[in-house]
């Protein structure tokens, strides 16, 4: 298949975070029929990476095939795909596959792909691929960062912050707690904590992405939570504590994700960046060494608009090919 028909085909295969079981088992039987030994490997009931092999798996082509909500399905123009994931990360496994399949007809051994479920999440697959690794020097991860060489990526410090109350009669507040006020109270001392910032990654950032809460106007609310994210540059310990200081008693704190920073090496003849955003690759460490790239921009994913241009898409094919070959050189 070529690479914008197999493109289309994964975006339009629905398969939003929880439910990649059909994209699982496509991608699987493509890689049998491409001539390398595909296999599941179970992450949960119905939820399953991907793993093929040319050879030894000396290094790792990987992305994920999960999505973010809501899907809609691909359509193009004379120069882009679009369509939920085909920028993050169909178009990017479409490409990898692609460069695998020239690197085995052209006798290029000890190759692999690995991809995976869960990385809009929490990087079960990662995780989970993380405890069976299959013995390679390194893995190349597909983003997208505009065919960079990614050099360093931000890490993510995401938590949960719930505040308790007691209901009453809007018109007797004396009779309740309320938890909002709990909450804001909380969240107006976290949102003055000092950020660090890295010379390599700049600043860090927070997002108090969802807050909810309550009942009605006249029912003081006995619960509120809100839904924090922190994209972090240094090592999130000092941080934790601070906020772990600031939550006291008051309300229930509860760390959903962390995800360390990650800072990789620069190739000769690569271009290269930073990124704000985080990737499996933490959580992908007993893989080898890590190397992050792929085509598309990060400022269209999770968009309504989501696409990736297709001259981006056979580059990053030929990225792909010459990043394995340059890494298969090394002693």
């Amino acid at each position: 298949m070529e690479l914008f028909e197999l493109t289309k085909s994964l975006v339009n295969m629905a398969s939003v975070t929880g439910h990649e079981k059909a994209c699982a088992e496509f991608v699987k039987g493509y890689l049998g029929q491409l001539g390398f030994q595909a296999e599941l490997m179970p992450v949960s009931r119905d939820r399953s990476n991907v793993f093929a092999t040319w050879g030894k798996p000396d290094v790792v082509l990987s992305t994920h095939m999960d999505t973010v909500p809501p899907f809609f399905p691909a359509h193009e123009d004379a120069e882009h795909i679009y369509g939920r994931g085909s920028c993050d990360a169909k178009g990017i496994l479409a490409a990898q596959v692609t460069a695998a399949e020239r690197l085995k007809n052209d006798g290029v051994q000890d190759i692999a792909l690995l991809f995976l479920v869960g990385e809009e999440t929490v990087s079960d697959g990662a995780r989970e691929a993380n405890l069976h690794p299959r013995g390679s020097r390194y893995i190349i991860n597909g983003e997208p960062t505009e065919n960079k060489l990614v050099i360093g990526s931000k890490g993510n410090l995401r938590f949960d912050v719930r505040a308790h109350g007691k209901m009453a009669h809007s018109a007797y507040p004396h009779l309740g707690v309320n938890a909002i006020d709990k909450l804001l109270d909380v969240l107006e001392e976290i949102r003055k904590i000092s950020l660090p910032v890295s010379p390599v990654l700049g600043p860090s950032t927070m997002n108090i992405g969802v807050i909810t809460g309550g009942r009605a106007a006249n029912v003081i609310p006995d619960e509120a939570v809100a839904q924090i994210l922190i994209r972090i540059v240094e090592n999130s310990d000092p941080l934790r504590k601070k906020i772990t200081e600031i939550v006291g008693d008051r309300c229930e704190l509860a760390i959903v994700r962390d995800t360390p920073v990650l800072l990789m090496e620069e190739l000769e003849g690569y271009e290269t960046d930073v990124v704000a955003f985080t990737t499996d690759l933490p959580s992908l460490t007993n893989w080898g060494r890590p190397l992050l790239l792929g085509p598309g921009s990060i400022s269209t994913a999770h968009t309504e608009r989501e696409f990736v241009r297709k001259a981006d898409l056979v580059a990053a094919a030929d990225l792909y090919y010459r990043l394995v070959r340059d890494l298969k050189s090394r002693n």
